[in-house]
């Protein structure tokens, strides 16, 4: 079992950074690949970047592409996505999760956080 705490979101002007962080509870954070998503009303929850256990392996979304950056700090339980060159579009509720599958899907990941909100206002 692993629970997911996410924070960081907030009011950002287009153009700026945030980065959202995401706790995890349990000792056995390093087992799971992570992944973020986010999702805006009425629509789906779209993926936007996943990580391998160790970190050595990264994936993102087109959209997000050479502006975001995934990592995560085993020791801390915790993974991050940096978000930088935040345009309106990115938007949305934003989600950690767990899982055990190299899935860009919401139905690879087992566990999920609460969301955050970032708004990015142009």
């Amino acid at each position: 079992q692993v629970q997911l705490v996410e924070s960081g979101g907030g009011l950002v002007q287009a153009g700026g950074s945030l980065r959202l962080s995401c706790a995890a509870s349990g000792r056995t954070f390093s087992r799971y690949i992570m992944g973020w998503f986010r999702q805006t009303p009425g629509k789906e929850r779209e993926f936007v970047a996943r990580i391998s256990w160790s970190g050595g392996n990264t994936y993102y979304a087109e959209s997000v592409k050479g502006r975001f950056t995934i990592s995560r700090d085993n020791a801390k339980n915790t993974a991050y996505l940096q978000m930088n060159s935040l345009r309106a579009e990115d938007t949305a509720v934003y989600y950690c999760a767990a899982g055990g599958a190299y899935s860009i899907s919401v139905n690879g990941y087992d566990y999920w956080g609460q969301g955050t909100q970032v708004t990015v206002s142009s």
